[in-house]
């Protein structure tokens, strides 16, 4: 089962379009099977393509810069017109190899894909300056699924998106016991072995106890400080494997919003999953919703991350933020967004919507910002949201 990627088109014309493309996301996110399916389009595989992965020892070592010149990089890839390098953050100074492929070899295309975002951006950076388009593959959006089922359909499958996220190979289970294994095994062999084989970060155990512990704070603000004393390190060590887990999109951060309010927060951060059946996962917790203490935080989780995804694919040049007066729980507002398109757009995120249809703009807020718009959003109408229309 194949379900269409949002990317497809705009990762199409990017493989004609002159420059090198660089596909990233975390493992098991259908990555190389994108690739392999555009690359068999008729006029790119009748001009020849070679594929070559940095899990392969012999294929690392072709490609390695120390011995790259034209005149092999030309041997390797014969008169193929496309080249395909999967797994690249593994292959030692690729940058500078790619660029002698796309400066020297006119005639041939070059697409690559990672699973590290902080190893493989490092390593093309600076070489392919001017010379890439990059973009991020995450789990499979609503849109997609959606597409390829029903709009129906899918809205219909929230509690299983909200318990089980979104990553292809969990989607494409049948029942939750496949879901749950699944999800472990993506855990356990796969998700966190980039940001453990970073340099110093060999503490697996304690890794491990960092993500439960900002599991088990999703929705709320975290202190760096706070979760090092709970496991046993310093702040700026938490600091370190956060921002590491996030560049292996495993997490993201949403920062405070300030501006006005002497009181406001402003260094706080809320940090979330990128799917939500990761961080179930990691707790062990696929309790039903009715049965759990934290189905408003997950339905907050999956709405942002989803929107956020769709932020992305339309490219929309938004900040993202969350908003707190401190002293005070009931100022608060989950989501914010500011962008030159919308201004200043405040979300509120109601699992119940009889509360939803009760919930108002926090009152400091509206007076302190009294051009910013306010919603609350529900699950009668988090397709709007999560979509873009709202």
């Amino acid at each position: 089962m194949y379900i269409t990627r949002d990317l497809e088109r705009a990762i199409a014309e990017a493989i004609h379009g002159g420059k090198v493309v660089i596909l990233y996301g975390s493992r098991q996110t259908g990555k190389t099977t994108l690739v392999e399916r555009l690359l068999s389009a008729e006029d790119v595989r009748e001009g020849g393509v070679v594929t070559l992965s940095g899990d392969v020892r012999d294929e690392r070592e072709l490609l390695a810069y120390e011995t790259m010149t034209p005149e092999k990089a030309r041997s390797i890839i014969g008169e193929a017109k496309t080249l395909f390098v999967d797994e690249a953050q593994k292959i030692q100074d690729i940058g500078l190899t790619l660029k002698i492929i796309h400066d020297r070899l006119k005639d041939v295309r070059v697409v690559a894909t990672g699973s590290s975002s902080f190893e493989l951006s490092e390593e093309v950076g600076e070489p392919l300056t001017g010379r890439m388009d990059e973009y991020v593959l995450s789990p499979l959006s609503f849109s997609e699924l959606a597409r390829h089922s029903s709009a129906v359909v899918e809205r219909n499958s929230l509690a299983i998106r909200l318990l089980y996220g979104s990553y292809p190979d969990v989607v494409k289970c049948v029942s939750d016991e496949k879901r749950r294994r699944t999800l472990k095994s993506l855990c356990s062999a796969y998700l966190f072995k980039d940001v453990l084989k970073w340099q110093s970060l060999k503490n697996s155990d304690m890794l491990g106890k960092l993500v439960k512990a900002l599991a088990l704070q999703v929705g709320g603000e975290v202190s760096y400080k706070e979760v090092g004393d709970l496991i046993g390190i310093d702040n700026e060590t938490v600091g370190t494997y956060v921002e590491r887990l996030e560049k292996a999109f495993v997490v993201f951060r949403l920062p405070a919003f300030s501006r006005n309010i002497r009181n406001e927060l402003k260094k706080s951060k809320k940090i979330y999953f990128c799917d939500t059946g990761i961080r179930n996962a990691v707790i062990g917790n696929f309790l039903p919703l009715d049965s759990r203490e934290d189905t408003g935080h997950l339905f907050e989780n999956y709405v942002i991350a989803e929107r956020l995804k769709n932020n992305r694919l339309r490219d929309r040049d938004v900040q993202t933020f969350f908003w707190r007066v401190k002293g005070s729980g009931t100022n608060e507002i989950d989501y914010l967004e500011e962008s030159a398109e919308k201004g200043l757009v405040a979300y509120e995120f109601k699992w119940n919507p009889a509360k939803a249809a009760k919930s108002k703009c926090p009152k400091v807020f509206a007076e302190a910002y009294p051009d910013a718009r306010w919603q609350c959003i529900s699950r009668e109408n988090y397709v709007e949201f999560v979509t873009g229309m709202i």
